[in-house]
């Protein structure tokens, strides 16, 4: 890979790495907030489906502006937000004003993701394109692997009050690298915000693009449901420390980066559609293994969730390139939209997981179970119609 395409990746995986490096690293924090502000879990759970509201609104508004104005200019608007945001949350003291701060990360945070997918569109090409997004996934799984052991380590040592003050500074790191970047739109929309916002009317009416957008957006169900639980199931019901409950779950975040990993290496002798057939199988395998209770104790929930994130992340690559091969312009109102439904179901999710279960793991389990079957149930049939690699 050349230096140029290499430094454009990485800064491409920072940017799409907000909304991990904004939640996990944040994980190890919420049982004790919770004893702290002597607040009810789906209180406290509200710090992150509030970051995910906040972070769902503004990407509608960041790729219609990034199609006229061109990638830049909000970007760097929406990172200097995130920066603010982050730097006054280490200050709070309180779980509203917290909440309130999270929702302006998220207001912030969504242009690094929706615009780094645009600009994938902007300056690459059918099966690079593809190539470059297995390898931003890639990179971005060691986001989700590493934040929670560095929000663990940081609250050891220091408090959970400095998780946003280093979120402030991956934010900073971030803006040198937009402040650097030539612009890579060429061709701007020479038409009013408001109009551009209209081409969200557009893509609705594009049968293929909305329809592969919603069947794709099912399948974050477990692995948001998951996120908004796994600190509370480890550390609260299996007794571990903050510490250990950051292995477990940069274990998780390993199986999807050695997903997407493999995604690299057989997306040359398989074309994305089976990628995705065998990914979606795999995570139905995995609901059906973990409701079964086989293993004992925290690996109960550690080893099915990993085969699931494996297939997770596996799949996530060859959808995003299937879904944008569904349009020829406005790039980054398309990946507005995709992203936007995808984490309107991961707060939802977040949401319904924080509900008092008896079981929190079945929960999960069947979140996975039904999602991966309702997706394969419209999915075989819809690629046996249609050639989804062409327009």
């Amino acid at each position: 890979m050349k230096v140029n395409t290499l430094k454009m990746l990485c800064l491409l995986a920072l940017l799409a790495a907000f909304p991990p490096l904004s939640t996990d690293m944040y994980l190890p924090a919420l049982p004790l907030l919770q004893k702290t502000w002597q607040q009810p879990k789906s209180v406290v759970n509200l710090t992150l489906s509030g970051f995910f509201i906040g972070f769902c609104v503004s990407m509608l508004l960041y790729g219609p502006l990034s199609d006229k104005y061109g990638r830049r200019p909000p970007l760097m608007c929406g990172i200097i937000l995130y920066i603010a945001a982050s730097f006054v949350s280490g200050f709070v003291d309180d779980i509203y004003h917290l909440i309130l701060l999270r929702v302006l990360q998220g207001l912030g945070a969504s242009s690094g993701v929706v615009i780094a997918m645009a600009i994938t569109k902007d300056l690459y090409e059918g099966p690079q394109r593809q190539h470059i997004l297995a390898y931003m996934a890639v990179i971005m799984a060691l986001a989700p692997m590493l934040a929670p052991v560095f929000g663990g380590l940081i609250m050891a040592w220091l408090s959970w009050h400095w998780v946003f003050f280093v979120q402030a500074l991956m934010g900073i790191i971030a803006l040198g690298g937009v402040f650097r970047l030539r612009e890579p739109l060429q061709t701007l929309e020479h038409i009013s915000v408001l109009k551009t916002m209209g081409l969200y009317l557009k893509l609705f009416g594009n049968r293929r693009y909305i329809g592969l957008v919603l069947l794709f957006s099912v399948i974050v169900l477990p692995h948001f449901s998951f996120i908004g639980s796994a600190s509370n199931i480890y550390i609260s019901r299996f007794g571990t420390s903050e510490q250990v409950f950051s292995y477990f779950f940069a274990f998780n975040a390993a199986a999807i980066m050695a997903g997407s990993f493999m995604c690299t290496r057989i997306q040359r002798r398989m074309s994305s559609d089976k990628i995705v057939t065998v990914s979606f199988a795999g995570i139905l395998a995995a609901g059906l293994l973990m409701h079964a209770d086989i293993v004992a104790g925290p690996w109960g929930l550690a080893l099915p969730m990993a085969l699931a994130s494996f297939f997770f992340g596996l799949s996530r690559p060859p959808s995003n390139h299937l879904v944008l091969l569904q349009v020829d312009q406005g790039a980054g109102t398309a990946s507005s939209l995709m992203i936007f439904l995808y984490f309107i179901v991961a707060a939802f999710a977040m949401w319904f997981i924080s509900l008092d279960w008896a079981n929190t793991i079945h929960v999960i389990a069947r979140l996975a179970i039904f999602a991966a079957f309702f997706v394969l149930a419209v999915w075989l049939p819809m690629v046996k119609k249609i050639d989804l690699n062409k327009r």
